[in-house]
């Protein structure tokens, strides 16, 4: 899945995170991150932080890859 905005970001997590059957609250209380941290980067907060989310899709055992535009 080629990922475009934050906003595809958050949704392709939100996606992973629902196919584990993992709530907010679960996912807060096992990574000791927010529910509202959660919830901001499945929202596509601009603003969120870039190595809690690289910890969170490495937890829900999603991979990000950088490419070189053709």
């Amino acid at each position: 899945m080629k990922i475009r905005s934050v906003e595809e970001l958050g949704e392709a997590i939100r996606t992973r995170r629902k196919e584990l059957h993992y709530t907010q609250a679960f996912l807060a209380e096992f990574t000791g991150f927010s529910v509202s941290f959660i919830s901001d980067v499945e929202r596509g907060k601009a603003t969120a932080e870039i190595g809690k989310t690289l910890q969170l899709l490495m937890i829900l055992g999603l991979d990000l890859s950088v490419e070189r535009r053709a």
